[in-house]
């Protein structure tokens, strides 16, 4: 197998233009990025313009993630053998498109099905172009400078996570259709500066493994739906472990699978070097906390602080001032010094910033709070690039596409994993705190858990919590307690977040078997 460059392409221009290479790739994926929570402020909009039921909305945000985390690994493997270049053209197409027909989706009893299948789509679009657009990344820039060019790919475009809210809040007081428009212009830019940049479309000589694009995707698929559902289903319902059970003897079977292929879609001895082993391991953990705090940090910010969907999205801009910031730094530890210091030193801050920010969550003080979520969000920033660029570095016979695909994958699983476990944790708490709550008050206790589980419900982000309405005593009592009842949400939401500092804990411990060795050597341009 052996590795070559378009050659029309490499007579036509000469080498990539660096800069604008990487500016190309950021505009891409921004649009994945900002998809992940843009949606979820618009759902309230949607539903009543489209008449969608609660759990068809679930599905209209939950179809991007789940093909997303199903398709990634076939992504990659695309990217490697079409073409790095070429990938992400066709996957930025396949989103663009898919988002526009999201935006002019018709009223009717069509439009559900309409939304759900081109979100999904969207995810479709995503998993190819993200893959080949960071590996566009990781073959314009050397080793030597790789680790700051991606401490600002992965700074840049993880940051932009935090602006979907604040672009969906503003969007929407137009028209809600906006929220999908708007990768329109973002993707002609992210078109005209690839064209403009020259980068070569690296490609190899390998085939496509179909089955195994096959077993990976429903195996992913499967388990990703157990866990994204086990809320709405419950975590004694055979169908959510019937999936969860499912997908991972599918992935099982997959493993074996590949390792007799003779070109697999995932070479799995990559997981022989102990550096990359370790490298996924803590992105898995760290995982389990960076997604979902956005979800979180969100619903906590309006339910218990009283804040707008808008002043939620500045609370997560503390976050990501620190991240923004610990990202730059992490690329330029992991040139000097490799990848071990960045991930013990991060997953260590970001421990403690989460434990400590978790204890402040009850003051019910934004102001009080901005040091500790700036700190574990420094604590993600350090350690995000330079697990993920080591990870890509030691990629067999340079194939960037199916490692990328690797590393994003196992990101995304483990951002399912965390906002199920984490919700049901939130949920349960919820409803036995606001129980003791209505309870004091003298509320009977059938009557106090049928209205704790209807404030607890409301973590989807369907109704609002801030002011429940409706007559009778219970309404009444509620009402008269919501400060209580803000206050054992805020509890609730502490056991969250002393969960992803126990996540960033063990991320902390899998760190120290990294085995501190560097990459050296020249990427391919």
């Amino acid at each position: 197998m052996s590795e070559r460059g378009d050659s029309s392409d490499s007579s036509r221009a000469g080498a990539p233009n660096r800069t604008l290479a990487l500016a190309a790739m950021l505009f891409a994926v921004s649009m994945t990025f900002i998809d992940q929570t843009i949606v979820s402020i618009a759902a309230p909009d949607i539903i009543d313009e489209l008449g969608l039921s609660s759990s068809g909305m679930q599905w209209v945000i939950n179809a991007y993630l789940l093909t997303l985390a199903a398709f990634f690994a076939l992504g990659g493997r695309l990217a490697d053998i079409v073409g790095h270049r070429r990938i992400m053209v066709i996957g930025t197409l396949v989103f663009v498109i898919s988002s526009v027909l999201c935006g002019c989706v018709p009223a009717g009893s069509y439009a559900q099905s309409w939304l759900i299948t081109f979100r999904a789509f969207q995810g479709l679009g995503a998993a190819l172009m993200f893959p080949a657009a960071l590996a566009v990344v990781i073959a314009v820039f050397p080793v030597e400078r790789r680790g700051r060019a991606l401490a600002l790919f992965f700074g840049l475009s993880g940051a932009l996570t935090a602006v979907g809210p604040l672009l969906g809040g503003w969007l929407t007081g137009w028209t809600w259709r906006a929220i999908f428009w708007v990768n329109v212009p973002v993707a002609v830019i992210a078109l005209v500066l690839t064209a403009m940049a020259h980068i070569k479309n690296t490609s190899r000589r390998d085939r496509l493994d179909v089955p195994g694009a096959v077993l990976v995707a429903v195996g992913m698929g499967l388990s990703v739906l157990g866990f994204q559902q086990a809320s709405a289903w419950g975590w004694g319902s055979a169908a959510t472990w019937g999936c969860i059970a499912g997908g991972v003897l599918v992935l099982v079977f997959f493993c074996r699978f590949e390792l007799r292929v003779r070109d697999p879609l995932i070479k799995l001895q990559v997981f022989r070097d102990r550096a990359f082993a370790v490298d996924c391991a803590v992105l898995f953990f760290a995982m389990l906390a960076f997604v979902p705090v956005f979800f979180f940090a969100s619903v906590y910010a309006q339910v218990s602080l009283g804040s707008s969907p808008n002043q939620a999205a500045l609370f997560l801009l503390y976050f990501f001032v620190g991240f923004a910031i610990a990202s730059q730094w992490g690329g330029r530890v992991l040139d000097r010094r490799g990848a071990k210091p960045a991930l013990t030193l991060g997953t260590a801050i970001g421990a403690v910033g989460f434990a400590l920010w978790a204890s402040k969550l009850t003051d019910l003080a934004m102001h009080d709070q901005w040091p500790y979520v700036a700190l574990a969000g420094a604590g993600i920033g350090l350690l995000l690039s330079p697990a993920s660029t080591d990870a890509v570095n030691r990629a067999i016979g340079a194939s960037y596409g199916e490692v990328t695909g690797i590393t994003q994958t196992v990101r995304y699983f483990a951002a399912s994993v965390g906002l199920a476990v984490f919700g049901t944790v939130l949920t349960h708490v919820t409803t036995d705190r606001v129980v003791e709550t209505l309870r004091s008050k003298g509320v009977p206790a059938g009557e106090a858990r049928d209205a704790a589980r209807s404030v607890a419900e409301t973590v989807s982000g369907q109704a609002d919590t801030r002011q429940p309405s409706g007559g009778g005593e219970v309404a009444r009592t509620m009402r008269d307690s919501m400060d209580a009842i803000r206050l054992d949400f805020a509890e609730a939401n502490r056991w969250v977040f002393y969960g992803m500092a126990i996540a960033l804990g063990l991320a902390f411990i899998c760190s120290l078997f990294h085995p501190g060795t560097r990459v050296t050597g020249t990427a391919e341009s």
